[in-house]
């Protein structure tokens, strides 16, 4: 191993304002690679070519030619002497004898270097290209031991806190499987790009060692009240064009910066660190030695001074400065890393947790599987693979279906007079299932909390946001931000995670967390895949520049639905616009409000560009950084909401260009870009990634593979039929207002079982079950008696135990549903299964709610149309029947899967409109007095239905008693609290009792 670089005691210390600046240690990147057959292969020749030129050159040169020089000091004669072949022949030996012993010298050198893993190798004087073949030579032959770890430098310090928790080597190691391998992958890394360097390098030696004289350098600036450095800018400040930004990354790739790393990526730049610059370079923040050594700190000049010896030699030994972490990260520096997960107690072995952090989705049933025809049970496994993708797309199709049912309700769509929703079938009917079993509400509620209350932490502290690249929710619960730099102390109840980029909140500390009334700090949070048993969270507006997918384009399109969708329905944001452009089936039914299609890329650029000056402008206006500093204390909840581009098409070597220039400063206005592409290389993309045909996702620069969150064609569009199907514009041409389930409302329609579940829950006609089977048994019954068209197994799982359950106990549980329900007198079961495989109860059994439907139906549509009498009778009948709420006393803790439905929002309107067709009735025979109490009994279950209180209000004024209508309205004036009455209320009071503002004003 490595030895270890001992730095300052930051990690106690770094919250005072006395101590230096946080250090930190680089993300690293969490990838697993085998050595292949290839790297022995290289090691073996390594070592053949290693043995011929330290061994095998001196063996040879003394046995065929022998020693050069002569026994004695020779004398002077010999300047006479004639020039032969042999003279020739022994001078060139002497030559090469001394080319041998450099490069012997270097080979020792690098060794060293390599084992002791500390500092950068030491220069043979005049070596240049001999001791870079060295360094090639020895890199190769130490990558399959385990001293290769020290060529990759701060490896060992991989997953130690800076709390004061530092574990030994083996621990770490045990903590993280596969760190070795990891270690050994990156030392591979390092040595092929040193391998693809070496003509490069070669062609430059000469150049290289000697002083630079008027060479130009820029030191990266921190991002302290200005955006992040990157290249792009630095070229385009000091060169003129930002594209000349590979000219800067080729002359500083794979030099040892000041901290001990090394540049490998123009997007990864860290402040500190120093970059030489072209020729032509002109601009204030260069410094040109030595003329200009004086106008720089000593500590600069040093930095600058030591990196100019560096020149053009693409160092491969690790510095120990790397190690110890010194540098800051900066914009440039993206790397997102797995977080370490809290030690179990025991033997430090990778542990399964007994509850998947995907609550409801059953964790121990299936595994995912993310092929676009994959399905789990009869579900789509790519909806219950995404539990926050689930919750926002359930908790949207609910919001879309209540909207529905309300405007229906006030007659604002044509007529249309829907109180039951479609009910799906097919695809879309497995798509909402996929829904309920793998949502994860809690998830989605805990991780807004979480993120609300640390903004409202900082700002109550005066702190500014911190930019965050990424959030992991891990198996345990725990949520891990991931910085992109130093922060400091996270305020309570968070921690510092595994290093100090690292801010970690446990799960039990985030259920304390109450609503915080502030923006959402980080609402560009979208799920990317899992890893570990971790699913990872990418913030686009964060990411200093263009994100580009690769792949074909079917799995492109699955990446970019997905991330669309999450977008658009998710908990943990207020307001934003998703700009879709290149996809091929319309996603704007999920989130009208949010998204918008363009037709190409001319629309998008002259969108985008006046989008871009329009925030520069806002920012510099408001005094502002970052529209980070926009979303603390009291700033507006909606004026720096994010911007997300998602470009599913291939942009041409133009656009992708421009699109660079857009993106070079998108990242502190709140703008981010994800950009399709067939290959690799796109100008400007920060981050690259790639998704594979086998459901991968793969970012080796950020050293992920992830299973990728996919939303396939076809679980997309059984989607969007959903929210289409739910869609309150649709008009007349939408379904009729046929309840699912009717049933015989006549003295010969008497059930076998029935269930009373509006009001207090009671069942008739079956015994009472076994104490300890009881509750699940009633809460089995009441999810199947609210859902006739039939229920999946795996919903109804999900619904009875949200943090999973295997399926014995599942089977267990439906074997004693189906005894107690028992059979009807032909032997056909109560509870049986359809041919989709759910789960479906017999016509006997029925509920009070189906009877309430049935009678309503009956009264409005069936028989009542055609006879007053029948209708009245109807409608008092179905009146009778609500005695309260939906399952009154239901036990805390159970039925939470209500949440997901939208019977709170049918049952008061079904009530409503059954008082309001019974005041109807009464009314059209002058019967105010029943009218009234018709009103009054509806309005025990729908007090909020301002219908009701309007034909209340014609009601009492049709008794003619003016006392009785000044009490109700003032009633309705103290109901109406703070608010005041609806406009509509206090127009028709000004109708009916033009008197009611004194009342109020006497009362004032």
């Amino acid at each position: 191993m490595p030895r270890r670089r001992t730095t300052s005691s930051s990690s106690s210390t770094g919250s005072t304002g006395s101590s230096p600046a946080p250090r930190n240690r680089t993300p690293q990147p969490v990838r697993v690679r085998r050595r292949s057959f290839g790297d022995f292969v290289k090691a073996f020749l390594a070592f053949a070519v290693l043995l011929v030129l330290v061994v095998g050159v001196p063996l040879a040169l003394a046995t065929q030619i022998g020693w050069p020089l002569p026994d004695g000091m020779p004398g002077l004669d010999w300047l006479q002497r004639e020039i032969t072949v042999q003279t020739f022949l022994h001078i060139l030996t002497v030559v090469v004898w001394f080319a041998w012993a450099q490069f012997t010298a270097c080979v020792l050198v690098e060794v060293k270097a390599a084992l002791s893993g500390v500092g950068v190798p030491g220069r043979v004087p005049g070596s240049g290209p001999s001791q870079l073949l060295a360094r090639q030579l020895v890199a190769a032959l130490l990558l399959v031991g385990a001293t290769a770890a020290s060529l990759t430098p701060g490896l060992s310090q991989l997953g130690q806190s800076l709390e004061g928790n530092q574990q030994p080597s083996v621990a770490a190691a045990q903590q993280t499987p596969g760190l070795f391998a990891q270690q050994q992958e990156q030392a591979a890394s390092t040595a092929n790009a040193l391998a693809e360097q070496a003509g490069q390098a070669a062609a430059r030696a000469d150049s290289g060692s000697a002083a630079h004289g008027d060479t130009k350098y820029y030191r990266i600036q921190p991002p302290e009240g200005r955006h992040h450095d990157s290249l792009w800018e630095i070229a385009d400040r000091h060169l003129g064009d930002g594209r000349r930004y590979k000219e800067i990354f080729e002359l500083n790739k794979d030099r040892v910066q000041p901290d001990g790393s090394k540049l490998s990526e123009a997007s990864l730049i860290r402040p500190g660190w120093i970059m030489e610059m072209p020729g032509d370079a002109r601009g204030g923040e260069l410094v040109e030695l030595p003329d200009e050594a004086p106008n720089v700190s000593e500590q600069v000049q040093q930095q600058i001074s030591d990196y100019a010896q560096t020149g053009d030699q693409a160092q491969g030994g690790g510095g120990a400065g790397a190690g110890s972490g010194g540098g800051a990260q900066g914009a440039g520096d993206a790397q997102v890393s797995l977080p370490e997960q809290r030690p179990a107690p025991g033997p430090a072995t990778p542990a399964t947790p007994a509850n998947p952090a995907p609550a409801p989705s059953t964790g121990q049933e299936h595994a995912a599987t993310p092929a676009e025809a994959g399905r789990s049970f009869g579900l789509p496994e790519a909806l219950l693979a995404a539990p926050l993708l689930a919750a926002g797309l359930l908790g949207a199709l609910g919001r879309r279906r209540r909207q529905a049912l309300w405007q229906s309700a006030l007659g604002s769509v044509g007529g249309r007079r829907g109180m039951e929703p479609p009910t799906p079938t097919g695809d879309a009917q497995d798509a909402q299932d996929a829904l309920l079993v793998g949502a994860d509400p809690e998830g989605v509620r805990l991780l807004d909390r979480s993120l609300r209350g640390l903004a409202a932490a900082l700002a109550a502290e005066s702190r500014p946001l911190p930019v965050v690249y990424a959030a992991w929710m891990s198996s345990n619960g725990d949520l891990h931000l991931q910085l992109a730099q130093p922060a400091g102390k996270p305020p309570t109840p968070w921690q510092l995670g595994q290093d100090q980029t690292f801010w970690m909140l446990a799960r039990a500390d985030a259920e304390g967390y109450e609503d915080a009334d502030t923006a959402a700090p980080y609402p560009g949070l979208v799920s990317l895949g899992t890893m570990d048993d971790s699913r990872l969270l990418l913030n686009l507006e964060a990411v200093p520049g263009l994100v580009s997918l690769s792949g074909t384009e079917a799995d492109r399109a699955a990446v970019f639905a997905s991330v669309a969708a999450e977008l658009a329905t998710n908990g943990w944001s207020d307001r934003m616009t998703i700009t879709l452009v290149g996809f091929g089936d319309d996603l704007t039914p999920l989130a009208p409000n949010r998204i918008r299609h363009l037709d190409g890329f001319e629309d998008l650029f002259e969108t985008m560009s006046a989008e871009t000056r329009q925030r520069r402008g806002a920012l510099g206006a408001a005094g502002h950084d970052s529209v980070l500093t926009g979303r603390t204390g009291p700033a507006q909840h909606t004026r720096w909401a994010p911007h997300l581009v998602l470009l599913a098409a291939q942009p041409s070597d133009d656009d992708a260009l421009r699109l660079a220039e857009l993106a070079a400063d998108a990242s502190r206005l709140g703008i981010g870009y994800l950009v399709g592409t067939e290959g690799t290389d796109l100008p400007g993309a920060a981050w690259e990634m790639e998704v594979t045909g086998e459901g991968r996702l793969l970012a080796p620069l950020l050293g992920l593979e992830l299973e990728a969150q996919l939303l396939p064609a076809a679980q997309q569009r059984a989607v969007v039929e959903l929210f289409t199907d739910a869609d309150p514009e649709r008009g007349p041409g939408g379904p009729a207002n046929t309840p699912p389930f009717l049933v015989d409302v006549s003295e010969q329609g008497r059930p076998a079982v029935y269930a009373r579940l509006v009001g207090s829950y009671e069942i008739i006609g079956l015994d009472a079950p076994d104490g300890d089977r009881s509750a699940q048994l009633h809460e089995a019954l009441a999810l199947l008696l609210l859902h006739r068209e039939g229920v999946h197994p795996r919903v109804l799982a999900s619904a009875l135990w949200p943090r999973g359950v295997t399926e014995d106990v599942r089977d267990a549980l439906l074997e004693r549903l189906r005894a107690w329900l028992g059979t009807d007198p032909d032997g056909t079961p109560r509870l049986g299964t359809d041919a989709g495989g759910r789960l479906t109860l017999a016509k006997s059994v029925v509920s009070d709610l189906d009877v309430l439907r049935s009678l309503y139906y009956e009264a409005t549509q069936g028989r009542g149309v055609d006879s007053r009498q029948v209708r009245g009778r109807l409608l008092t009948d179905a009146l009778v029947l609500v005695r309260g709420p939906l399952l009154a006393d239901r036990p805390e803790g159970r039925y939470r899967w209500l949440t997901h439905e939208i019977i709170d929002a049918q049952l008061p309107l079904l009530v409503a409109d059954t008082g309001l067709a019974l005041s109807e009735f009464h009314l059209e025979r002058n019967r105010a007095e029943k009218a009234i109490e018709a009103l009054n009994a509806a309005l025990r279950t729908a007090s909020a239905d301002e219908r009701l209180w309007h034909e209340l209000l014609r009601a009492t004024h049709a008794t003619d008693d003016t006392g009785r209508l000044h009490t109700l309205a003032a009633d309705l004036i103290g109901r109406s609290g703070a608010r005041g009455l609806p406009p509509r209320t206090e127009a028709l009071l000004d109708e009916l009792l033009p008197t009611w503002r004194d009342g109020v004003a006497a009362a004032g």
